[in-house]
């Protein structure tokens, strides 16, 4: 079974975290969502989502790839999160697939894995990644190699869907689309 970390701060964006979490755990996959702080997280909309665990009792290493949720203040505070931080370099360095939506490609370039990468985000963070190195991609999922990237909650399904296609292949996506329904 494959295994997801979501990492996940006050002020996450709601469309993006639930779909991710949902999407993958539909196709099979272990999702571990975890709070940068212990508690129920208040996302920027004011929903309220109760993290499986915090961040301090993962083991990063341990999963096949880690998905950012963007939003604001949580991506803020994510790509200031060490912890956050680390596990970004680690897991890339290790080979492993790491994703990120809408303003969360900055914790990307925080953690030294924008430049020379082409990347998509939500159209407020484009300059600062291409300030940072970045090839901004117009498409609204962007995959190079082992990062895949999209540019906010419009397009949160199709980013998750993504995922499990990397993860599970093609055959899951569309098992899975037979009851979901989506544009894929």
């Amino acid at each position: 079974m494959k295994k997801v970390l979501v990492p996940l701060a006050p002020g996450f964006e709601e469309i993006e975290a639930v779909t991710i979490i949902d999407v993958l755990r539909r196709a099979g996959v272990e999702v571990t969502v975890a709070g940068t702080e212990p508690g129920v997280l208040r996302g920027s909309r004011g929903i309220m989502v109760e993290p499986d665990t915090t961040l301090d009792t993962v083991d990063a290493g341990s999963f096949d790839a880690i998905a950012l949720p963007g939003g604001l203040p949580g991506t803020i505070t994510l790509r200031e999160d060490p912890r956050v931080l680390e596990a970004v370099r680690r897991h890339h360095a290790s080979g492993k697939l790491t994703a990120a939506i809408c303003a969360a490609p900055t914790v990307l370039a925080a953690a030294g894995l924008a430049e020379g990468t082409r990347l998509t985000a939500h159209p407020s963070v484009q300059g600062e990644l291409a300030a940072g190195g970045a090839t901004i991609s117009a498409e609204r999922v962007c995959t190079d190699d082992r990062i895949v990237t999209s540019q906010g909650p419009g397009t949160s399904m199709e980013f998750a869907f993504e995922l499990v296609a990397r993860l599970c292949g093609p055959d899951k996506v569309a098992e899975l689309n037979v009851g979901i329904l989506a544009r894929v």
